[in-house]
């Protein structure tokens, strides 16, 4: 993902802190199958460096994680966390995106709403 907008639509949809990121997921709904995803980090991650090597470690266990477990039609925002991304050992890391996305693509139980009297 590249643009702004598309960026700003993930944040207005599902989202699931994790102690490493903050996973925003949102289907598109626009019959186009592929997976589009996304990385940001704010400047409180760090300087340049430290944005960046951020940056690359979400890449990376996206690029591993992302295959086996991506609904097509989806679009993912990781965003990075001051120390922890950057720290958190590369195997932690894994497992965050993979309990993120489990959450988010769990299936919500919908009670019936009860009429107080």
């Amino acid at each position: 993902m590249r643009k702004r907008s598309d960026f700003l639509a993930a944040a207005r949809a599902s989202r699931q802190p994790v102690g490493s990121m903050l996973v925003q997921a949102r289907f598109r709904d626009d019959g186009d199958p592929s997976v589009r995803i996304g990385f940001t980090c704010s400047k409180k991650v760090g300087n340049a460096v430290a944005r960046n090597r951020a940056k690359r470690r979400m890449r990376e266990i996206a690029r591993l994680t992302l295959p086996e477990i991506a609904r097509p039609g989806w679009d993912y925002v990781l965003i990075g966390r001051r120390d922890a991304t950057a720290e958190r050992p590369f195997g932690a890391l894994c497992d965050d995106l993979r309990y993120a996305l489990r959450k988010i693509h769990a299936p919500r139980d919908k009670k019936p709403k009860v009429p107080r009297s």
